[in-house]
């Protein structure tokens, strides 16, 4: 496939135009004269310079890479079906969809309720517990699980391989998380099939953590998630929050989101976490 640069850019044009501030979480302002938004704001969304991203707009710059593709219809909001007819554009084959593929392509409207959440902990996550994004005090609640690479972006694996992802949670619930997480890369690897990335970190797993091959033993599934979540923070101490979740199942995606009891030592522990901000677990 052959990139086409005058349509990419026309293209690229229109959905910036289309997008307000507000749809993407960023403040109007009360001199806002650009129709949509600028092109240093889309820049920054989607992780590139602004330099880089007025030259597509401007046909000048050379193919970009199948990542900077999928950054950029995650900044710019897209659907899935806009966002391969923009890989196509860019002369790429669009991401596989479905037969187990395990998509990170988050949705507009999902993106929509998480810039609407920038005061709750919040995150969206994949099936193996892929971390996609976070809001600021999602960050200060967990740390930065974004930034993760390999086996090691799944909470589960982590779980079973870092001794550090641990000391977040109550140690009363470790034995629990333990077999929850063992039974959720169960039924996703039976899900996706032999040669998905479930079934590979199960071998991973297996391989490394002797509790991790006792737990899979006993072929336990359905273990879900209590509805309360008992974090310990290193800032604030022990924090008890109720967990929501919204689901997305074109992508298998879910919004996590935590809230405290109004009037709770663990709402004021929340608010306390919010002046702190993400520098707490830095």
């Amino acid at each position: 496939m052959e990139i086409d640069r005058a349509a990419l850019a026309a293209f690229l044009r229109r959905r910036r135009e289309l997008l307000q501030p507000e749809d993407v979480g960023l403040p109007r302002g009360p001199r806002r004269r650009t129709v949509g938004l600028r092109r240093e704001e889309v820049a920054e969304l989607c992780h590139m310079s602004t330099d880089y991203y007025a030259r597509l707009e401007r046909e000048r710059r050379p193919q970009p890479s199948e990542s900077m593709i999928a950054s950029m219809a995650q900044g710019l909001h897209l659907s899935l079906d806009e966002r391969d007819h923009l890989f196509r554009l860019a002369g790429h084959a669009p991401p596989v969809r479905g037969t187990g593929a395990v998509g990170e392509h988050i949705s507009p409207g999902l993106l929509r309720v998480l810039d609407r959440l920038a005061d709750t902990p919040a995150e969206v996550v994949t099936e193996l517990g892929e971390t996609l994004r976070q809001t600021p005090l999602g960050v200060a609640l967990t740390g930065d699980t974004t930034g993760f690479a390999g086996p090691a972006r799944s909470i589960g694996y982590r779980w079973f391989t870092d001794p550090g992802t641990r000391a977040l949670y109550e140690p009363a619930d470790h034995a629990f998380l333990s077999r929850m997480f063992v039974s959720g890369l169960r039924e996703v690897a039976a899900l996706r099939g032999p040669g998905s990335r479930a079934s590979h970190y199960a071998e991973l797993l297996l391989a490394r953590s002797d509790e991790f091959r006792d737990l899979w033993d006993r072929h336990e599934v359905g273990i879900r998630p209590h509805h309360v979540k008992r974090f310990v923070h290193p800032e604030v101490g022990a924090l008890e929050l109720n967990c929501q979740t919204l689901l997305d199942p074109d992508q298998s995606h879910r919004l996590v989101v935590y809230t405290a009891v109004p009037g709770s030592e663990s709402h004021e522990r929340l608010r306390l976490l919010a002046v702190i901000g993400p520098r707490a677990l830095r």
